[in-house]
């Protein structure tokens, strides 16, 4: 990529972001390492507005990592109720048990050791290093991969992830001090969500007005490769696995195999979900019906 950004980006997000920015649970004073681990696996593909209320309710049930590592991991999957892509309840589950047995209980603050944990990837490894221990490392998702493209590639969208170059664009830009860089890494995160927008971008809003590349280059329109699209919800397999789910969660007891059935009228695509399920260990085989994993 060989870009670096210009030295007064990162000051002037951080700057904007200590003047005011929503004022979201895990951003209080105090707020553990756990629930910050926690809120990064929720707000994967999920809504805000959404994660709240879940993760205020998750934290009540299991305050530490080694009371949720001491149920089975089908609770988990019950809790995570309808935030979606339930696989991240299993890893969250996962991971809890390697920090009761790796660690004391204790939430790590290195990125390696992070990064081992099951489910945590480079952006949730960096994003707890940074926000619940105030480490400086770069911290990278799409709002801030929108920033960069624009404010500093002078292009209109990020495309396709090029991880390893937009951490160390991003590393390029956040300020020495490791306090500061904590605002920049939170601000630009704020920044692409409230203002630099997929669509409609505020830019009269934008503490970058007067540094952002795409501005000074007349907004050209991206001409670049597209990053990849999801599929509509309506109809796929996603929407069988989230009914499958939805039964079984509602349910202390087994669910008969023929409730299961008639979940959904296409019996090829509702077994291949069904299978998909039993592959992932979102579900088990219980008797004559299927349950949520108990190991």
């Amino acid at each position: 990529m060989g870009e670096r950004a210009d030295a007064g980006i990162g000051e002037r997000v951080a700057d904007w972001f200590a003047a005011g920015h929503r004022p979201l649970p895990w951003r209080a004073p105090g707020f553990p390492a756990w629930g910050v681990l926690v809120s990064e696996f929720m707000l994967q593909q999920t809504p805000v507005a959404r994660v709240i209320p879940r993760l205020e309710a998750w934290l009540a049930r299991w305050p530490t990592p080694a009371d949720l590592a001491a149920v089975p991991p089908g609770e988990a999957v019950r809790a995570w109720d309808r935030l979606g892509y339930p696989r991240r309840a299993l890893n969250l589950h996962a991971a809890s048990v390697a920090i009761t047995e790796r660690h004391g209980g204790v939430v790590p603050a290195d990125v390696d050791a992070l990064l081992a944990l099951p489910g945590v990837g480079p952006y949730t490894a960096r994003a707890v290093a940074a926000f619940a221990y105030g480490i400086r490392v770069p911290v990278v998702d799409v709002n801030v991969r929108r920033v960069l493209a624009r404010a500093v590639r002078g292009v209109g969208e990020p495309g396709p992830a090029r991880t390893r170059e937009e951490h160390e664009l991003m590393e390029s830009l956040l300020p020495a001090d490791a306090a500061r860089a904590r605002l920049a890494n939170a601000g630009t995160m704020e920044l692409g969500q409230t203002v630099c927008t997929a669509r409609t971008p505020r830019c009269e809003a934008c503490p970058l007005t007067e540094l952002c590349a795409w501005r000074a280059a007349g907004y050209p329109a991206y001409t670049g490769p597209a990053a990849p699209k999801q599929k509509p919800y309506a109809g796929s397999d996603r929407e069988v696995r989230g009914r499958i789910l939805r039964e079984l969660r509602a349910s202390e007891l087994p669910v008969p195999a023929p409730r299961v059935e008639a979940l959904w009228p296409d019996a090829v695509q509702r077994e291949r979900a069904l299978a998909g399920l039993l592959a992932d260990g979102l579900v088990e085989r219980a008797g004559d019906g299927y349950a949520l994993p108990s190991a």
